[in-house]
């Protein structure tokens, strides 16, 4: 019997654009991570910790402490707290998920805080992490937002994602299901003008 190879561990990094600072989520962004995922408008279309549960201070506690920094330990991934360079406010979060190493491939994720949507962070966030994947040799980097979603599909579009379909009917929310539009960066999308710049 052969024993599994372990993951590898991408670094813990801080990647800063002109009005953001990604970095690790600490203790202090518990209260904004808890009131965050508590909006309405984000339990619409992410229905965190799972469907049908309600969000709690005891989920947002795990995330900081626990889950998102074993994302990266594990290997599955990494995610970052994405704060205002200004004033280091939590504006959100992004992250590698689901990162399949024999392939170089990787979806990332994204949420915005309600105090802080409509202003484009989300997007130069994803722009930050895309490309410091593709640094890495990444091959491929999805998004999947339900059909819906416009703001989260617009975000895609503007950190130079392609629509590549829809998978019908794949993922619970906590009424009912959605189809979710798949979008898709490859290395070759920075050099032929189709991918944002950072």
């Amino acid at each position: 019997m052969t024993a599994e190879r372990p993951r590898p561990v991408l670094p813990s990094v801080v990647l800063e654009t002109e009005r953001l600072r990604l970095r690790a989520f600490i203790e202090d962004d518990i209260d904004d991570v808890y009131a965050a995922c508590n909006d309405p408008g984000l339990q619409s279309w992410l229905p965190l910790p799972r469907p049908g549960c309600p969000y709690t201070r005891t989920d947002a506690e795990q995330w900081c402490r626990e889950i998102a920094p074993g994302i990266r330990t594990g290997g599955e991934g990494q995610q970052w707290a994405v704060t205002s360079a200004q004033d280091g406010r939590l504006v959100g979060a992004v992250g590698l998920m689901r990162v399949l190493w024999p392939a170089m491939n990787s979806e990332i994720g994204y949420w915005a805080a309600p105090w802080a949507r409509g202003l484009g962070h989300t997007a130069e966030a994803v722009v930050a992490v895309s490309r410091w994947a593709l640094d890495r040799g990444f091959q491929r980097l999805e998004i999947k937002a339900a059909t819906g979603n416009t703001g989260s599909r617009r975000v895609a579009e503007k950190a130079g994602f392609t629509l590549e379909g829809v998978e019908r009917s794949a993922m619970p929310l906590h009424e009912g299901r959605t189809d979710l539009a798949v979008y898709g960066l490859v290395p070759a999308d920075l050099y032929d003008g189709r991918a944002a710049r950072g």
